[in-house]
């Protein structure tokens, strides 16, 4: 029934957080099924949450950072490579993650493959990929993307959109398309080296399966099973 307002009496009563609740599978995570590495098993499961995931961007991941005295924040950013050493994304070195790891280089990855009851949790120290890397990184942009690194201020104050937008006008009247657009000097990757990964699995009753790799001093990792 509508009220004299034009909203339903459902959409009038807020949703109760403390009684959504899913089921999640039955199939598990056993120590047998690990690959050797945690970046093996990242792999596969990567490989399946890009084909089978029914994820929008399976590459997207929460990345949490501490300043110096320890505050935390958070935000998503994207993957854009992982090998042995590590995982990288790319961002402003003037921006609050990028002045984060500059003072405290310890930081957190969360890959919440929410479809398939799946995260992936990454721990590690981050440092600045060379400039090679990024040149190398920046010149698979697509056109805009690079204007957009130039015209954005990362996590500074603006006046307004249109300020934003008056910056890429400029810049996209400066190099148009198929002009080489500069590497921005304040702008590039951080590679992330883990130190403990973990794969989550949802599994039913809330008896989840949580398998942790921690590096060892001398190399090498060792598996740790989580209770839920």
């Amino acid at each position: 029934m509508r009220q004299d307002d034009g909203v339903t009496d459902r959409d009038a009563v807020p949703l109760d957080p403390a009684s959504m609740r899913k089921q999640y599978r039955t199939e598990g995570l056993s120590e047998t099924d690990l690959a050797a590495t945690p970046v093996e098993q990242f792999a596969r499961w990567f490989g399946q949450a890009a084909t089978d995931g029914g994820l929008f961007e399976p590459n997207a991941m929460i990345v949490s950072t501490a300043d110096a005295e320890g505050r935390p924040s958070s935000r998503t950013v994207l993957l854009k490579h992982f090998d042995g050493d590590g995982f990288v994304f790319y961002t402003n070195y003037d921006s609050r993650k990028a002045r984060d790891l500059a003072e405290n280089p310890h930081v957190s990855l969360l890959f919440p493959w929410h479809p398939m009851a799946r995260q992936v949790i990454v721990t590690g120290t981050a440092r600045r990929t060379g400039r090679d890397e990024t040149a190398a990184y920046f010149r698979t942009r697509p056109h805009g993307s690079q204007l957009g690194a130039w015209a954005s201020g990362q996590s500074s104050v603006i006046a307004g959109r249109a300020e934003l937008d008056a910056s890429y006008a400029g810049l996209a009247a400066r190099y148009p398309e198929h002009e080489r657009v500069p590497v921005p000097p304040h702008w590039g990757g951080f590679r992330v080296t883990p130190r403990e990964v973990e794969f989550w699995q949802g599994r039913e009753n809330r008896l989840h399966d949580r398998l942790r790799y921690v590096a060892g001093a001398g190399g090498g990792w060792r598996v740790e099973r989580l209770a839920p």
